[in-house]
């Protein structure tokens, strides 16, 4: 077993809004990247990364990201565009998407296309009509399910997946498996920091018996 080490306590409540979101940051690591495009009603796309975002469950596919809006409580594009069509796409990032994906987080105006300044070439969606990302290594195309609002101008957004596009090289179709490393998916860490996911290790979770059975062999 590990020795024990000392651990520092921080009460939230004695914490300003900075400080939590430094600590959070620092400590749920690493945070997998959604590049989210969307449309808004007009039909003009709009893409941002957010790395306050998980898949929940898989019956139903629900997958959740966290949106910060202006504090005057204007909604950024990504959360308007949801609001007003139900309709996003989620893309993975890989390695070598990080650059523009940068691009994509520069606060443009909602007149801007960030997908055509960052040079990504998309296509429509299948499913949805926000668009897909060609060189992101998986896109979730998903419905609006939940919008919960959990501050002033904070919310966070449950969307059903209704279908998915997996590059074609990394996923076997009768199996499903997927190659991780061809993925090549990077994660976020705190700060300006990121990581790759090419360093990797399995662990299989033993049966009871099969625990069992080891500890009378020790």
């Amino acid at each position: 077993m590990n020795p024990a080490v000392p651990h520092t306590f921080f009460d939230f409540a004695d914490l300003t809004e900075r400080e939590r979101y430094k600590i959070l940051i620092g400590t749920v690591i690493p945070r997998p990247i959604a590049l989210v495009t969307t449309l808004s009603k007009d039909g003009v796309p709009n893409a941002g990364p957010f790395s306050f975002f998980n898949v929940l469950t898989h019956d139903p596919a629900i997958v959740a990201i966290g949106v910060e809006n202006y504090d005057d409580m204007r909604f950024k594009d990504t959360a308007r565009n949801i609001r007003e069509t139900g309709e996003f796409t989620v893309h993975i990032v890989d390695d070598a998407l990080v650059s523009q994906m940068e691009i994509c987080a520069i606060k443009f105006g909602p007149e801007v296309d960030e997908l055509e300044t960052a040079g990504l070439d998309t296509t429509p969606g299948k499913m949805v009509r926000s668009p897909r990302i060609l060189s992101a290594p998986a896109a979730l195309e998903c419905r609006r399910h939940t919008t919960l609002q959990v501050g002033a101008a904070r919310e966070i957004i449950l969307g059903e997946v209704v279908g998915v596009y997996i590059r074609s090289d990394a996923v076997n179709p009768e199996n499903m498996h997927i190659d991780q490393q061809l993925m090549d998916a990077v994660g976020r860490m705190g700060g300006n920091t990121y990581c790759r996911t090419r360093d990797q290790f399995d662990v299989k979770t033993l049966t009871k018996e099969q625990w069992e059975e080891r500890q009378l062999t020790k």
